[in-house]
């Protein structure tokens, strides 16, 4: 089941930025253009099918302290609307103030993701994501028994869960689901690309088509960072991890292509989120960039679309000129609030 993407986000920005020197496009520039057309609407799987109520129930309980154990910490504490969806720190913070084990990865455009979710894929979909943070005692630190027994004793709780599904009683199930609707509606805005791949020659500078033509050609960054939301949903050792912070090969020690393997991230309003890989080792587009260029850590797991680039200076300016495009600013981290009320019925 799905509904119209065109009802969640807001009109397009865009951007000037100042025209290089002309190049001939790539001669598969118009075929790249293609793979990158933003959908007509949004997916939602049949276990767990989209409705008003739910999402509205889903984003109450994504905002609220009550889902933590001391009721001063909410899902929204680390995905943060103005923040792209994530917090703007290298890691994750803890409960007691320490660095959690990863970086919060934005959640935008989560609904088109496949496979298993978080940067390890411990996770076997949306819906199983919600009570790690909740359960985790660094983290928000509540039980799923105490989560349930909290929202049934409040009466508005109770009266929202009876109104989103076919009984009243408040189950973990439940409160998956609820959370995981809302978070599927968390879409990024049109931003001046997508008005490029609609066929508007002028929305996005010369220096980003030659950007993009990189991005999908000899970059080949487009290899992992494919399609509208810019994530293969797979997971890759990109030459970032170390010692034992192995990623996917936690959970699949016998592949060696899956040690030190993590989800790709989308690429939408990277402009807002500050530090970048699972670890949040680097601090700018500029250094991912540049390690990329250098192919990362060479070793047997590394995948096999790593590797150096020799990039010059001015092809570096040029991906990044094209990265810039797919931000569409401010409006499109805060857009979904309104999406539950103004969704229509599917």
């Amino acid at each position: 089941m799905a509904w119209k993407v065109g009802a969640a986000v807001s009109a397009a920005l865009t951007m000037g930025i100042a025209v290089s020197v002309a190049q001939a496009p790539a001669p598969q520039r118009a075929a790249w253009r293609a793979e990158y057309r933003a959908p007509e609407s949004i997916p939602f799987p049949e276990s767990n099918p989209y409705s008003r109520v739910k999402a509205e129930l889903g984003r109450r309980l994504f905002f609220d302290p009550i889902l933590s154990g001391d009721r001063t910490r909410s899902c929204a504490s680390c995905h943060q609307p103005d923040l792209a969806w994530t917090d703007g720190l290298r890691r994750a913070l803890g409960r007691t103030g320490g660095d959690m084990e990863f970086h919060t990865p934005s959640l935008l455009n989560l609904a088109w993701q496949e496979g298993r979710f978080g940067w390890d894929g411990k996770f076997r979909d949306l819906e199983a994501v919600a009570f790690g943070p909740i359960s985790a005692p660094g983290n928000m630190n509540l039980s799923a028994e105490e989560a349930v027994r909290r929202l049934s004793a409040d009466p508005g709780y109770a009266a929202a869960f009876a109104g989103a599904f076919p009984d009243p009683a408040v189950t973990r199930e439940r409160i998956e689901a609820a959370l995981a609707t809302f978070e599927r509606l968390i879409v990024s805005a049109p931003a001046p690309f997508d008005a490029w791949v609609a066929g508007d020659e002028g929305a996005i500078s010369e220096a980003a088509k030659r950007g993009f033509d990189l991005f999908n050609g000899r970059a080949n960054c487009a290899a992992c960072h494919s399609g509208w939301s810019f994530s293969d949903g797979s997971f890759h050792d990109v030459g970032v991890g170390r010692g034992e912070d192995v990623g996917r090969g936690r959970f699949v020690p016998t592949s060696q292509a899956l040690q030190y393997a993590f989800k790709t991230p989308g690429l939408r309003e990277l402009r807002g989120r500050a530090h970048f890989m699972h670890d949040g080792s680097l601090d700018s587009l500029a250094a991912v960039i540049d390690l990329y260029d250098r192919g990362g850590i060479d070793r047997p797991s590394r995948s096999s679309e790593i590797r150096p680039l020799n990039l010059s200076a001015a092809e570096k300016a040029d991906i990044l000129a094209f990265l810039d495009t797919l931000n569409a600013g401010a409006a499109s981290s805060v857009a979904v609030a309104d999406i539950p009320a103004a969704a229509p019925k599917p």
